[in-house]
Formats: structure tokens, C-alpha cells, sequence
């Protein structure tokens, strides 16, 4: 039995979606390797020299306390004297996706 046009269409839609979510999770992990990483460390247990220098907590410790909202907000406006705001140089979608991978490596 041949597919339809729309069957194929529609399998088009969920490769392309997937493909996306794919493309969009790598961004992320690579704007944090390439900025976060720094002091929240590949790993996000903030074991670097500029995480330890400002006592940067894991990942595993913030996950649970503080929400990916709020996270968001932290990235987007800054934190003190030691976290720059990247409100301006990444859209909400990267802050977002960004927020998302760091909480992830608390799994």
C-alpha cells in the first residue's frame, strides 16, 4: 500500500520537528560549553577555577531549589558582581534552551 500525500506530509512535519528539537539541543550544550562552561564547569558542578574562585554551586544543589524560570531570569539580567546579564546577546529561546541543558546535567 502506498503512503498519501498526506501521510507523507505528515511524517515530513515530525522528521523536520524532531530534527529541530535535535539541532536546538545542541545549540544549546554548545553556548554553554562555549560561555558557562567557564565557571559552571562541562558538568555543572562548578569544580573550575573561576567557579571555585566564586563559589559557584552545582547544578545538583541549584536544580532543586531554584525554578527554570527563575533560573532564566539570572541568566537574562545577571547575579551580583560575578554573573554577567545575557539578556541582550541571547533571546529568550537560547536563555531558555540554555537553562534547560544546565538543568539537565542535574540528572
Amino acid at each position: 500500500m502506498k503512503p498519501t500525500l498526506r501521510q507523507i506530509a505528515i511524517g515530513a512535519t515530525l522528521a523536520l520537528s524532531c530534527a529541530a528539537f535535535v539541532w536546538a539541543q545542541g545549540d544549546a550544550k554548545d553556548l554553554y560549553l562555549g560561555k558557562c562552561a567557564t565557571c559552571h564547569g562541562p558538568d555543572g558542578a562548578g569544580k573550575t577555577a573561576m567557579g571555585k574562585k566564586m563559589k559557584v554551586m552545582d547544578v545538583r544543589t541549584v536544580a532543586p531549589k531554584m525554578s527554570a524560570a527563575e533560573m532564566e531570569k539570572v541568566v537574562a539580567n545577571g547575579k551580583g558582581e560575578n554573573m554577567d546579564a545575557y539578556g541582550k546577546q541571547y533571546t529568550k529561546d537560547q536563555i531558555k534552551g540554555l537553562v534547560e541543558y544546565y538543568r539537565s546535567l542535574a540528572k
